[in-house]
């Protein structure tokens, strides 16, 4: 089994929202949201729930439980075996947010336009 590739998404004024929200956390927390990812990098598309779960289209949300908190990171599946997480929030509540998933989207047309694929 390959491993596959994380990188978080980086907006045009050269920062990543991802890395800059998981910055904030606590240690445990950001410890348990790394351990998830290394899960993403090791399964890939194996992965499946209570880790990770489809939203809508190409995009994907990485489930976090750490206590009772949970949190979500929106990502998608690039060529070259390579997932870009696109938006990370904590989940407050059942659903996950109509605004969430739009900023997500956001992020992946604006990475799509810079690599220059549709």
């Amino acid at each position: 089994m390959t491993d596959w590739t994380v990188e978080s998404y980086i907006g045009p004024q050269g920062r990543s929202p991802v890395e800059e929200f998981l910055d904030r956390l606590p240690a445990g927390d950001r410890a348990r949201i790394d351990h998830t990812i290394g899960l993403l990098k090791e399964f890939g598309l194996q992965l499946s729930l209570p880790y990770v779960k489809h939203l809508e289209g190409k995009l994907w949300e990485l489930r976090v439980r750490a206590g009772r908190k949970a949190y979500r990171v929106i990502y998608f599946a690039f060529a070259g075996q390579r997932f870009i997480l696109l938006h990370a929030f904590l989940k407050k509540t059942q659903k996950t947010p109509r605004k969430e998933i739009a900023i997500a989207e956001r992020r992946l047309a604006d990475f799509l336009e810079c690599e220059g694929t549709s």
